[in-house]
């Protein structure tokens, strides 16, 4: 007999496969991402839910849970593992599905990531500035759960941190981009502004912009603090902290233009070329003394003449890219190449380590001493580099870039990923224990939110580059588990780490939802790019981005739309608007808006598609007559597609749609009885009428069912 000893409870989750459902026994198969197999009970008391969006209600499947159990369905399953000698036996308490139906993950719907924008941005709206007024002066860094400024003492000084506020301003403009409404792009213009006024120093003689590392505000003014004073780069001016001074200015001028942020971008890398970089090595310096302005003075202690991951990758994400996309200019494309050329050639460390090298010294010879790091990974590093150089390389066609981050997407899963129940880890031990093979986890087995950020974009954007099949199977898994564990759906925003099976990890500085750490960049930079490479690579549907920019302010009167550094003819501009009027001075191809003259910021919205796209369907409104128009394929593979439209047409609940067909290939049977089916919804007092040429055998197929005025008939 077994005694309490020999016993084990412990709740945990799984995630995984289906890959049988016994309804007699209550039990079903589960596969996990690396195959192994796990039989899941069904408790008596299990319920269910379908993964929901910021500001959605709760989506109770409880009742269709065994319905939902079907062969292939990826799940989350949340229960109590029992162990015994000889047995164990895992009982699931909730199960949760990304997938409203099998195949149809909820965060490929292409309005999901710009519904979520909204409200992540709106969170900080309301924290930040809670009377509707983006006056900065009252910005904290410090943000509570529930988007609360933490209460202030008297005589307490404030501390403003650049990067904070910047990175803020990113986040703001990037859902001002994917979602056009104003006061985004309000809060983030006046962001910029404080940012020049009060962290800009403006050397004139030197020919350079530096950014101070934040202000205190304290009761009788304000505070200028120059050089660093977080931990890893006190007393000194670190390279990342001047290059995030940039991401939310850069993100702004792509929005509005604003020639005066192109000037502080281009000051500030001035400041990188002459003081940061090393001409002689190649690469830039991490961190310079900020007395000589000099990477090798000795008062920099562990800092002295060191490179590492921060000084060379976070270019490109933080601000170059953007500043490309906007100018088109060849000086940021150089230095985008020279960055990733410089990450090929030295961060690789295989066969030492799957993981790349994040610290040097001078010479490019690894540290693996250096403070925290040691001989560590940061997971999402890795990852990071695999999105990045997949961008670099639509510009600069080099296979080492490719080839790298195929290579880093294939080893990372085993080694950075909880392949049982989902995720992605933090830091890691380079090298294999010797004893078990497995890298080990540095300090704890939570995850963050921003490592998880960097797996959905690495692999959405090699799925979507590359045609890979186990890449848009890691982007799935790692946007469900994001999906499903790291929104707040009670106080709003995002949490900043979970533990291992999903629930929040609310302690500490890692409670807040505004730090050190986190302002609203990386969760709002995954909105905007997730929806871009969804929609764009993966599930062929169109992408609508706003712009605001005082026409006079550009070159030419030429507004840049390129959504991101996607593959060379594989987007097009389809359709313009100006002050919420057709426009049509636009380039196709190079994705460029020619605007009208104008004195004042103009409202520019574009549409984006993708040039193979197998189905184009669109619904449009003119007071009560819905236009349905289609153009290519509707078989099974664009089934779904066009279910989803015509239902939203529906909703709105026309009196007369009208189907333009005409340029319709095909329309497979299905097709044709979901037409029946929401023709016998709608009832007697709508009609359905096709207009316009139509091929004939779609028009065979629809005449055959007696339901449809053709335009000119009676019925």
């Amino acid at each position: 007999m077994s005694t309490d000893a020999d016993r084990r409870t412990y709740s945990d989750t799984l995630a995984g496969y289906v890959t049988y459902f016994s309804p007699t026994e209550h039990r079903f198969g589960l596969r996990t991402s690396d195959g192994r197999e796990y039989t899941v009970h069904l408790a008596r008391n299990v319920v269910s839910r379908v993964v929901r969006n910021l500001g959605d209600p709760y989506r109770d499947t409880t009742g269709q849970t065994r319905d939902m159990l079907g062969s292939g369905r990826f799940l989350f399953a949340y229960g109590i593992f029992y162990e015994w000698p000889g047995g164990n036996r895992f009982e699931a308490k909730e199960i949760t599905f990304p997938e409203e139906s099998r195949g149809h993950y909820v965060f490929e719907h292409p309005k999901w990531w710009v519904q979520q924008a909204a409200a992540i941005a709106d969170f900080y709206l309301r924290g930040q500035f809670p009377d509707g007024k983006y006056d900065w002066r009252n910005y904290r860094t410090h943000l509570t759960l529930d988007g609360a400024h933490l209460p202030e003492h008297a005589g307490d000084n404030v501390r403003q941190e650049t990067d904070t506020i910047s990175r803020l301003v990113y986040g703001l403009s990037t859902a001002y981009l994917l979602t056009g409404e104003d006061r985004f792009l309000d809060a983030a213009e006046s962001g910029t502004e404080y940012l020049r006024q009060y962290m800009r120093v403006d050397d004139k003689q030197d020919g350079i912009v530096y950014w101070y590392h934040g202000m205190d505000i304290t009761p009788t003014g304000r505070r200028k603090v120059f050089a660093s004073e977080f931990g890893d780069d006190f007393d000194a001016i670190p390279m990342y902290e001047q290059i995030y001074a940039l991401a939310g200015p850069t993100q702004t001028y792509r929005v509005t233009g604003d020639p005066r942020i192109l000037e502080d971008i281009d000051r500030t890398v001035a400041l990188f070329q002459r003081y940061f970089r090393d001409e002689e090595r190649g690469g830039f310096f991490s961190h310079i003394d900020p007395i000589n302005l000099s990477p090798c003075d000795d008062a920099l202690g562990r800092n002295r003449s060191r490179k590492n991951w921060n000084s060379i990758g976070d270019h490109a994400p933080a601000y170059l890219i953007n500043a490309y996309l906007a100018t088109g200019r060849e000086d940021f494309a150089a230095l985008l190449e020279e960055t990733a050329d410089t990450i090929v050639a030295k961060f690789p460390d295989e066969p030492n380590s799957p993981f790349v090298q994040e610290r040097f010294h001078e010479d490019w010879t690894p540290d693996r001493t250096w403070g925290w790091q040691q001989d560590r990974a940061v997971v999402g590093h890795n990852l990071k580099i695999a999105w990045n150089l997949t961008r670099i390389r639509a510009l600069h066609d080099k296979p080492e870039y490719g080839e790298l981050a195929r290579r880093i997407g294939e080893i990372m899963p085993p080694v950075g990923s909880d392949q049982q129940r989902g995720g992605w880890y933090d830091v890691v031990e380079r090298r294999p224990d010797p004893d078990s093979g497995i890298h080990r986890l540095v300090w704890h087995d939570r995850k963050a939110w921003w490592q998880q950020e960097q797996a959905i974009l690495a692999y959405l954007i090699l799925a979507g580059t590359c045609g890979d099949p186990e890449s848009l199977r890691l982007a799935r898994e790692a946007a469900a588990y994001y999906n499903a564990f790291f929104l707040d759906h009670q106080d709003g925003g995002v949490y900043f780490n979970v533990l291992a099976g999903g629930v929040p990890y609310l302690v500490g500085t890692e409670r807040f939802k505004g730090s050190h750490s986190m302002a609203g960049y990386h969760a709002l930079e995954l909105c905007y790019l997730a929806a871009a490479y969804t929609g764009l690579l993966i599930s062929h549907e169109p992408l609508t981005l706003h712009f605001r920019p005082r026409p006079g302010d550009l070159p030419n009167r030429e507004l840049r739309v390129a959504p991101d550094l996607l593959p060379s003819g594989s987007v097009e501009l389809t359709r313009v608007w100006v002050e919420g009027r057709p426009h049509h001075h636009f380039d196709a191809k190079e994705l460029t808006v020619r605007l009208p003259e104008s004195d004042v910021p103009l409202r520019v919205r574009v549409e984006l598609e993708p040039v193979q796209m197998r189905l184009r369907i669109r619904g449009e409104f003119d007071g009560g007559t819905a236009h349905v128009r289609c153009a290519g394929a509707v078989d099974g593979t664009e089934l779904e597609k066009f279910r989803r439209v015509l239902g939203e047409v529906m909703a709105a609940g026309p009196r007369r749609v009208e189907f333009h067909l005409g340029e319709i290939t095909e329309m497979c049977r299905p097709a044709v009885n979901e037409l029946l089916v929401q023709r016998t919804k709608a009832g007697l007092d709508v009609d359905f009428v096709v207009v316009g040429s139509v091929p004939p055998e779609v028009r065979e197929a629809l005449l055959a069912t007696d339901a449809f005025l053709l335009e000119g008939e009676e019925d």
